[in-house]
């Protein structure tokens, strides 16, 4: 900062001696930034302006409200006081710059704005300039006028205005002279002249929307600039006024002047100022001089830079001077003039001479200027909108300057001009009524409109016209497609006709141009109301600004500031989500202002509900905590936990009550809210003094049994609930039922304690109600003097109507307490902690023998448990080998019986074979030496892992048949002798044989093996197959778990034989593998074939409502599993309503809106507008759907966007669906990033509410690929059941599958939540891989577009000949894919078929394009900070962003077949491993994606041996659709009907869980017939057998 400051308030003396002290303080290094900020301004506040104080007291106001960061707090502090003052930045300290220097003047945002007050566009690239030096250390000038940007309203220009700010001089000598220099009102140190301002009637980038003609009216002069060259008599402060006016003549003369030489330009700019004879250029002082053409200065006579050296650049162009496609202004016409004098000439005058008022002083002509070239000094011909102008680089244009009236683009009637310029400021005033923007110039003397340019600057033209086009294509899509993705907007982008003279649009063209498009999609959000949606966040913006590398401006001061540009036509907005009272009351809180509302005030927790505050447990130490009841307190200060005081609610609540700030609603509820409970402590301090009241009720040895005691003051039975002190005094009080009470003879009094969790200490948080709590299957010993007081606990019981209760106004009405006293809890579920269970509480019948006083569930519960799943040995049988072993004729193991002649299930590590079989053939990956310089990005690949491969995927099950089961003396392990089965893949012919058979074909042998009982999985059932009745084919589908033999294997001869007799009718079939409790004993064949029979007797299909259908995914898999039919479905998206129609004809289909359609419901309405019958409360039994994911989908990179947080909100509708309809059955599928979203709060919030309606409910997360699909997809499952009913388990793995994907558990609130799969490390089948899911398609090639076709040839695999099912006529349909444009398709064409292949394989070569284009060679022109040199000293870096600066759009390369922005932002996204990527044909298929795109999101979307991205069926069989499924509408339609599903194999697995829940509740109701036509009344045990036990004597 100068030591001496031209300031616009009065500064005393004495103050500006401190405040020259300060600075040098702050110089020296003594100060931090932050408190020289904040010293400087309260020493100044006093002697500011009024305006001033008050913009500093409303930063100051922002700031504590943490509207603003710290950073942009000071940033905008010190900007503030720079224009007060008038002065310079602060000086920087370590290189960090206090407040951004002055935008330059001459900068444009490419929409018709009039930007920072001079009617110029503003770049990314000044935009960087703003914040730190530019590349070539530039000077910046000062606004022209001081503006104040207050709170509440925006820049001009969308950005944070700095006023009052002189550029940094960029050199010793410019900081010479500015020392020199006097003050002048319209100049700055000698820069160049601000540009004049443009009339505000000027159109802006809207007006592309509108289509109207536009043409740019005359713009004002604001203000002037000074020459650079100064007199030297100027260098005195006090200058006199014939100087000042001197230079004032000088201003009007000349606007623009040379800048100074940067003392920090890039390290090639030596090399690039001297010519080629090594004589180093010197600059003229004397005004712009154009370089005149020579043969030395052209592109073949310029040396190519040595290795290890950037290749020479034009340092005022920045083009390559080595680039064989730079080209060379052409040179003007003999009669060519200079500017002034064509200016003058009359026929360009629009002036008759007669006029009363003639132009203004500061106004500026229009002309228009055509057959133009634009080139810098050194006669390079270069575009004029890539920031050059921005950065103070002189551009002139020379061409035939017309009137402005003249609409005819021939050269005919203009007049031929030279050196035009330099160009201050460039514009655009949007679309003239059709596709081409108006584009013109500003000179110090007039302005121009481009018209058409010279045959040599086509090229640039035609660029500049396709970038704004494009511009107008992507802002209008995105406004009416705002959950667009990034390759529905490639999909849109190659599919626009484009204009006249420009050719296709494609995604290399996007990313070209990303830059510029994204500026002006910035720069029409500025025009954004504050509620509307900025573009910038959709997730297809975001992902291209990753991808491209934009650089983006200042989008927190966008979204701050209140924005008062003209509004944009609002694309309609879909409907609030629809919601009963149920679930308002609970999700109103997260989704505040997405769910309509009612009238009337609901009383809520004052709480937000989703910070990490609102989410945390009580202290347990603080004074507040202290005093609540359940840490043993009185409960009479009522206040809040210290350390949970809600931050998003602190503002309002000290509002609504600065005198009572404690006493807060949600106070009551948390005292009920409970801390982590890791562990139960087997003794409990004492505390509180106890006796026994009368005499013992029985004794047992030492041990005496009471009924009653006396616990301080209070009298406590057995069966009463009582609060317990832990031993931590910072954790609550738990809470248990007194079951017994007893004393050992000299011992101190007991009770055995039968424990119940609150719900803040279940997977539902912070989210469950207080009041609630749940039972467990925990209990133990405890000392009666650790009780603190009793408590009252309420069993809830389900309603008799409670299939009629849903939607109901009053929601409230059920509950079963009234008022909370702080002692009344109530429980209605029982809860698994393990797997995170909620189920109905079950009446456990006392065992035959034991007594009453001492009888507890939980106890036997347990017992029972451990009992069932250890092993146990059934009979005992003769020993056939006399020796000593002890051999039984039966054993059990976690509930299921084992008999001799039963198969079962064994780890792949069981027992090996006599042959080792052949391996698959592995196209193994190695790093091998490859020629860096042909492939100079190979060197990335740095690890021989290969995303989607199977080479750590796990063999299937062995199964072998028990011919035997002992014990060895003295030993109580329990063995089988069990008879091998080979797999196919297990023979000599290897893995390939595997593909090609069955996956329930196995070989017979005599070898045999001893195994542990404990290593069982499951009980398949083997047969021979020529004793199957009917078709193998009809067995197999007919059940689990179903194999079958036709051969014998030999492994000695290698040779297939027939099985011997003894194999013939021994074959058992049982059950697969038990989950949970009380799973039945396995039968004989026979036995299994009557009780399958018998459930489909009395089993009924269910009928079902699928919400957000899609294609029917879902659906599908419940068909198969023969669940239920689809009775009705919805689906807002036409094209999929239509598949879903095509493959269910009997299903109703609704193309309405969800929330409308439930709000009709629940008004009472019997039908839709289009007279469709609506499913009315009582008829669905099954609901299944999966709400849109995009908000929670990890494949979308950002989820910040508010449709997101719309689509996240029909959740709460899904859920409304569930509380209105009661089906007996409920599902929801989403991602698995929706059980973390939030912090889990959207699951802990779906599961409260299933908890509140009264249904038993789980979460899990499942993996597509174990349930028979090519394809890793983890999905979250919500499963829930009506009262009554039975809740399922989730489906074991079928197939195996790689353990990279299969990391099932989850993580909530710091606890690890378990699924109940225990089959992770080995499953039934193997896994099918791509080739197995389609090797048998026939080949077809980029853009094929024929809808039906024939199969080539026969399945090739099990999954093939499934898939394709028993078509009579078999026509393979939708066998499409789309058509990628020719560059794409070289680069697919370049990408080797060896597995694991991608980008970073593309060679770097020049090669013609099909289309007659030149698809270049990769620059490299930086070194790599992070990479250094390859290894033939090469450069690998393609920006100056390598090399740690900021980066350059001058760098940019585009139509490379290795595509420019992967290596630019390679570093920082894992080096975007995948994209261009190949699937392997032994591998699987990465998540099916909406849009198969290279460059998309999951970039490994490439066939493994044809050059085309994968076709429709190719994605419907990873999803493992069958060939049969119908898909509707364009390819891009079908491929996002295939992409959204959910796979049927993964519901189908799902859906047989479910059928078997239906088919146990089915034989109950026929065993009692009471419970057929209610749910299920749970009975209280407690309430049952009190009496007794605590009355007996």
């Amino acid at each position: 900062m100068p030591s001496r400051m031209d300031t616009q308030v009065v500064i005393p003396q004495d103050v500006g001696g401190r405040l020259e002290d300060l600075e040098q303080d702050y110089k020296d290094g003594d100060l931090t930034e932050k408190g020289y900020i904040k010293k400087k301004c309260k020493l100044l506040f006093e002697h500011l302006t009024a305006e001033t104080q008050s913009s500093l007291k409303e930063l100051d106001e922002e700031f504590k409200d943490e509207s603003l960061t710290e950073k942009g707090y000071l940033s905008k502090v010190s900007a503030l006081l720079t224009s007060a003052l008038k002065e310079k930045p602060s000086p920087a300290v370590n290189g960090n710059v206090t407040s951004p220097p002055a935008k330059n003047g001459h900068v444009t945002n490419g929409n018709g704005h009039v930007q920072n007050g001079n009617g110029s566009h503003q770049s990314d690239a000044s935009r960087e300039d703003t914040t730190s030096q530019s590349e070539d250390d530039m000077d910046t000038d000062a606004p022209a006028a001081d503006k104040k940007v207050k709170r509440g309203k925006k820049a001009q220009n969308g950005k944070r205005k700095v006023l009052g700010d002189d550029g940094k001089s960029s050199s010793t000598e410019s900081s010479l002279e500015d020392e020199k220099s006097p003050p002048l009102s319209n100049s700055v140190n000698g820069k160049r002249k601000r540009s004049p301002k443009v009339d505000p009637k000027q159109k802006s980038l809207l007006s592309m929307f509108t289509k109207l003609p536009s043409k740019r009216k005359s713009e004002e002069m604001s203000s002037s600039s000074a020459d650079s060259e100064m007199p030297a008599s100027s260098s005195s402060s006090r200058e006199s006024s014939e100087v000042k006016q001197e230079v004032k003549v000088q201003e009007e003369k000349r606007i623009k002047t040379e800048e100074d030489e940067s003392l920090t330009d890039e390290t090639n700019d030596a090399d690039i100022q001297q010519d080629v004879n090594g004589d180093v250029k010197e600059e003229c002082n004397d005004g712009p001089q154009l370089r005149k053409r020579s043969e030395s200065t052209t592109p073949a006579n310029i040396p190519k830079s040595p290795t290890k050296q950037a290749p020479p650049r034009c340092k005022d162009c920045r083009q390559l001077l080595d680039d064989p496609d730079l080209k060379i202004f052409p040179g003007d016409p003999e009669d060519a003039r200079e500017e002034f004098v064509t200016l003058t000439d009359p026929s360009l005058s629009l002036l008759s001479g007669d006029e009363e008022e003639t132009m203004g002083y500061d106004e500026r002509l229009q002309f228009k200027i055509t057959n133009f070239c634009v080139y810098d000094k050194n006669t390079h011909l270069c575009a004029f909108d890539s920031g050059l102008i921005e950065k103070n680089k002189e551009l002139f244009f020379s061409g035939y300057v017309k009137p402005i009236y003249d609409d005819n683009s021939s050269i005919e009637g203009g007049i031929p001009t030279k050196a035009m310029g330099p160009i201050n400021e460039w514009w655009t005033a949007g679309f003239d009524g059709g596709e081409k923007a108006l584009i013109g110039f500003g000179t110090a003397f007039a302005e121009y409109i481009l018209m058409v340019p010279s045959e040599a600057y086509t090229p640039f033209w035609k660029a500049m016209q396709e970038k704004i086009y494009m511009s107008k294509i992507l802002i209008e899509f995105i406004q009416n497609n705002p959950e667009a993705e990034y390759e529905d907007l490639i999909n849109q982008i190659e599919t626009t006709v484009p204009p006249e003279n420009c050719s296709s649009f494609t995604e290399d063209s996007l990313l070209r141009h990303a830059q510029f498009v994204v500026e002006q999609v910035e720069s029409y959000d500025e025009g954004a109301d504050e509620e509307e949606t900025l573009l910038i966040t959709t997730p297809c913006m975001r992902d291209l600004i990753k991808l491209a590398g934009v650089t983006l401006g200042k989008r927190r001061a966008v979204r701050k500031a209140a924005r008062k540009a003209p509004k944009a036509e609002k694309k309609q907005m879909r409907s609030m989500a629809t919601v009963t009272p149920l679930v308002r009351n609970i999700f109103d809180i997260f989704f505040r202002g997405q769910i309509q509302k009612e009238q009337g005030n609901i009383i809520r927790k004052r709480r937000c509900g989703i910070c990490e505050v609102c989410q945390a447990a009580d202290c347990g130490k603080c004074a507040a905590c202290q005093d609540m009841i359940k840490f043993g307190g009185t409960g009479r200060t009522k206040q809040a936990c210290m350390s949970r005081r809600c931050p998003n609610m602190a503002v309002k609540e000290a509002e609504d009550n600065d005198d009572t700030e404690n006493e807060e609603e949600e106070n009551v509820i948390d005292t009920r809210r409970r801390g982590h409970k890791t562990a139960l402590e087997t003794k409990r301090k004492k505390r509180t003094p106890v006796d026994w009241l009368g005499d013992p009720i029985k004794v047992e040895g030492s041990r005496s049994y009471y009924a009653s005691a006396l616990v301080g003051d209070e009298k406590v039975d057995a069966g009463d609930f009582v609060l317990v002190h832990p031993d931590d005094p910072e954790r609550p009080l738990f809470i248990a039922k007194i079951v017994y009470m007893f004393q050992e003879k000299g011992d101190d009094l007991m009770f055995h304690a039968h424990w119940f969790m609150y719900g803040s200490e279940t997977v539902l948080g912070e989210t469950s109600d207080p009041l609630e709590l749940f039972q467990v299957d925990e209990c133990q010993d405890t000392y009666l003097a650790s009780v603190s007081s009793k408590c009252k606990v309420i069993y809830k019981e389900v309603s008799p109507d409670w299939y009629s209760l849903g939607g109901i106004e009053n929601p409230e009405d059920d509950a079963v307490i009234k008022e909370d006293d702080h002692r009344t809890f109530f429980y209605q579920k029982w809860y698994d902690p393990e797997l995170a269970r909620f189920e109905d509480v079950k009446t456990v019948p006392r065992p035959k023998g034991a007594p009453k006083y001492r009888f507890c569930a939980s106890c036997v519960k347990t017992e029972e448990t451990q009992k069932r799943e250890a092993p146990q040995v059934g009979e005992q049988t003769k020993n056939p080998d006399g020796d000593s072993k002890v051999y039984y004729s039966s054993s059990s193991f976690q509930g299921v019986d084992y008999r001799i002649g039963d198969s079962v299930f064994l780890m792949p590590d069981a027992f090996s074979f006599n042959i080792k079989a052949k391996s698959a053939p592995i196209k193994k990956y190695t790093k091998k030496e490859v020629d860096e310089e042909l492939y100079p990005e190979y060197y990335r690949k740095t690890t021989d892992y290969i995303k989607g491969n199977n080479r750590e995927c796990p063999e299937p099950f062995r199964i072998g048949r028990i011919v035997g089961i002992f014990t060895r003396k003295g030993s109580e392990d329990i063995k089988l002798r069990v008879q091998k089965f080979y797999r196919p893949e297990n023979t000599h012919k290897g893995a390939s044989a595997g593909q090609q058979s069955d996956l329930n074909l196995l070989y017979w042998s005599n070898e045999e093996a001893t195994v542990d009982l404990t290593g069982v999985q499951g009980k398949p059932t083997v047969v021979c197959g020529d004793d199957v009745p009917g078709s193998i084919h009809d067995y197999c589908n007919g059940g689990q778990y179903r194999f079958y033999f036709l051969e014998a294997y030999n492994s000695e001869t290698k040779q297939f034989e027939d099985p011997p007799s003894e194999a013939r009718n021994t074959s058992t079939k049982g059950k697969g593998k038990g989950k949970g409790k009380g799973k039945g004993k396995g039968k004989s064949s026979e036995e299994s074939v009557k009780v399958e029979e018998d459930e489909e007797l009395f089993f009924q299909k269910l009928k079902s409502l699928d919400v957000f259908a899609g294609c029917g995914g879902l659906s599908e898999g419940f068909h198969q599993a023969g669940l239920c039919e689809s009775n009705w479905a919805i689906e807002i998206d036409e094209p999929a309503a239509q598949a879903f129609r095509l493959n269910n004809p009997g299903s109703t289909v609704f193309t309405d809106d969800c929330n409308l359609l439930l709000k009709l419901a629940m008004e009472g309405e019997k039908t839709n507008g289009r007279g469709q019958k609506l499913p009315q409360r009582g008829e669905v039994e099954v609901l299944c759907g999966g709400p849109p994911c995009q908000g929670f989908s990890g494949m979308n990179r950002f989820n910040s966007r508010e449709y997101s947080k719309f689509k996240n909100s029909l959740i709460s509708s899904y859920l409304s669906y569930c509380d209105y309809y009661r089906p007996k059955f409920f599902l929801l599928e989403n991602v698995r990033n929706f059980v973390s979203y939030k912090k889990n709060m959207v699951l802990k919030l779906a599961l409260r509410c299933l908890v509140r309606m009264g249904y038993q409910c789980t979460f899990g997360v499942l993996q597509a690929g174990h349930y028979g699909v090519p394809q890793t997809r983890r999905r979250a499952i919500i499963l829930a059941a009506a009262p009554g009913q039975k809740l399922p388990f989730y489906p074991e793995p079928n197939h195996v599958f790689a353990p990279r994907a299969c990391q099932l558990s989850v993580l909530v609130d710091e606890r690890k939540i378990n699924s109940n799969i225990s089959w992770l490390e080995s499953a039934p089948y193997r896994t099918i891989t791509v080739r197995a899911a389609m090797s048998d398609l026939p080949e077809i090639h980029n853009g094929h577009q024929k809808l039906e076709i024939s199969y080539d040839g026969e399945p090739q695999s099990a999954f093939q000949r499934k898939i394709r099912g028993n078509q009579y006529q078999p026509i393979l349909r939708d066998h499409i894919c789309k058509e990628m444009s020719q560059l794409v398709a070289t680069r697919m064409r370049h990408i080797p078929l060896a597995p694991g292949s991608d980008w970073r394989d593309l060679p770097n070569i020049q090669i013609t394009l099909p289309d007659g284009n030149i698809c270049r060679k990769l620059r490299y022109t930086h070194k790599d900070k992070k990479n250094g040199y390859s290894s033939n000293g090469s450069l690998r870096g393609v920006c100056s962003c390598a090399e740690g600066e900021k980066c350059d759009t001058a760098y940019r390369q585009f139509n490379t077949l290795i595509p420019w922005c992967l290596p630019h932002t390679g570093n920082r996204h894992n080096h975007w491993a995948g994209l261009y990527g190949r699937l392997e044909w032994d591998g699987f298929f990465s998540t099916t994606v909406t849009n198969p795109e290279p460059m998309g999101k999951q970039g490994r979307v490439l066939h493994p041996e044809q050059h085309r991205v994968v076709s429709v069926r190719e994605c419907a069989r990873s999803q493992g659709f069958p060939d049969t499924y119908r898909f509707f509408g364009t390819i891009l339609e079908k491929h996002r009907q295939v992409g959204n599903a959910v796979p049927p194999p993964l519901s189908a697995a799902i859906g047989r869980e479910i059928k078997k829940c239906v088919v146990a509740k089915a034989k109950e109701d026929r065993t009692d017939p009471k419970k057929q036509e209610q749910p299920a009344q749970t009975v209280k045990e407690e309430e049952v057998v009190k009496k007794e036990e605590v009355e007996m004597d």
